[in-house]
This record gives structure tokens, sequence and C-alpha cells, in this order.
């Protein structure tokens, strides 16, 4: 996996079958091997956005919980098919402004 800043964005590369193994999809053709990410100020704001999607008609592809990085984060799947992961992670600074900074 490699991060790379861009302006207030990170991108964020993986091989595509961890990706979509982690992003609770089918790899067998419709996806298009990439998973959004939004990141939050804390582990709290992954339950509220989680519920929020559910209740607006997503599926919830992997629950939110304690991540191997450090984090916590948790992944819907839109009406469209899209995966969104919804992440705190608390090594990156989110600017008041929604912009991400990895560190150093």
């Amino acid at each position: 996996m490699a991060f790379f800043q861009a302006g207030g964005l990170v991108v964020a590369l993986w091989d595509r079958a961890s990706l979509a193994a982690d992003s609770g999809v089918s790899d067998g053709g419709g996806w298009a091997g990439i998973t959004l990410a939004h990141n939050v100020a804390s582990p709290e704001g992954v339950d509220t956005v989680l519920a929020e999607a559910e209740r607006a008609g997503a599926t919830i592809a992997r629950a939110a919980g304690e991540t191997f990085w450090g984090g916590y984060s948790g992944i819907f799947v839109d009406p469209d098919g899209h995966p969104w992961e919804i992440a705190y992670n608390p090594h990156w600074t989110l600017n008041e402004d929604g912009s991400v900074t990895l560190p150093g």
C-alpha cells in the first residue's frame, strides 16, 4: 500500500484483490476497483456516518471497528454499488476545512 498527498486529499494505492476484500465487494467485473474514503474526527463520527448511510439505503459491508493500523473504520456500499470507507485515523491530521494531511 502506498499513500500520496494530493493537495488536501490522500490517494492510497492497494492491490485490487486486497481492496475488494477489505471493501466487502465482489470483484466480478462490475466493480471499478475504487473505494472512496471519508475521514472523520473520532470513532463516534464513524459510527454516526455509517448509521446515517444505512438509514439512507446503504448496506454495511464491514461494521465499524478497530483496524490493524491503529484507527477505527467501517464500510458501506451505496445503493449504486459503490463502497465507501468511513475512517478515523489518529495518525493523520484532519483539518478544520475537512482536508487531510499525512504525517511528516
